[in-house]
């Protein structure tokens, strides 16, 4: 299982790191999702072929919508190149949280539309795809990866707290109901000092920052956490990271 600690639900990033080693076999959970991976990939195969399918379901054009059909190609001939995800995310989240060592990789988890979820330290291609997408004979892929990513998830905390960090696009690939029967779930909301929802570069990069303080130091020291003018406090049994007025 890796270190003692909690396991946090992190989303993926749409920046990405290009390139990595030779496919290798599709990490920890390839036995319980590789099926349904294959069947996604397949479908996601099939949709970039006609470009405008292809704009509509991965949710980008021009050069970027050429880069994400070559990989989603790729990926489905089984000739895409792999990094670890915590090396192949590079967005904002993942930018501030830092290096990690490989055993807080494993307490890492990301949904994933392509993968379902992996650790951060699973072999990830570089990809295109949104959870809130629809493919032809599957339908929306959240709703399609529900119940194979909710029990991925027990199953891999086994009772550990499961730390929610996730936007409400990745959340919904969760069935919350049955994850709280069967482990301790801490969710944090990050939000603007008038209590709405907070948004962007801003509250990506507090994300990350406060990932790597759960990370190092669990749930109790990360409600102290402060940072920039953010800072944490508790909500019941959950947290909120506040933004500076």
């Amino acid at each position: 299982m890796g270190a003692p600690g909690p396991v946090l639900l992190l989303p993926p990033s749409e920046g990405k790191t290009e390139g990595g080693r030779a496919p290798t076999r599709g990490g920890r959970f390839e036995d319980r999702l590789g099926a349904a991976r294959r069947e996604v990939i397949a479908g996601f195969a099939t949709a970039v072929d006609d470009p405008v399918v292809a704009a509509k379901v991965l949710g980008v054009r021009g050069d970027l919508l050429d880069r994400a059909r070559a990989a989603m190609r790729a990926l489905a001939d089984g000739t895409a190149p792999v990094r670890p995800a915590a090396e192949r995310y590079s967005g904002v989240v993942w930018e501030h949280l830092g290096p990690v060592a490989t055993p807080e990789r494993h307490r890492i988890l990301v949904p994933s539309a392509v993968y379902g979820i992996t650790t951060a330290a699973d072999p990830v291609a570089d990809h295109r795809g949104k959870l809130s997408s629809s493919l032809p004979g599957l339908g929306r892929l959240d709703r399609y990866w529900r119940d194979l990513v909710t029990g991925t998830i027990a199953h891999h905390a086994r009772g550990r707290t499961v730390v929610d960090l996730l936007p409400r696009e990745h959340a919904a690939a969760v069935d919350w109901d049955r994850l709280v029967a069967g482990a301790p779930v801490v969710r944090v909301t990050f939000a603007l000092a008038d209590g709405t929802g907070a948004v962007g570069h801003g509250a990506k990069a507090v994300k990350g920052r406060f990932a790597r303080v759960l990370l190092e130091h669990g749930p109790t020291r990360a409600a102290r956490f402060t940072w920039e003018g953010w800072r944490a406090s508790r909500d019941g049994g959950d947290i909120v990271v506040r933004a500076p007025a």
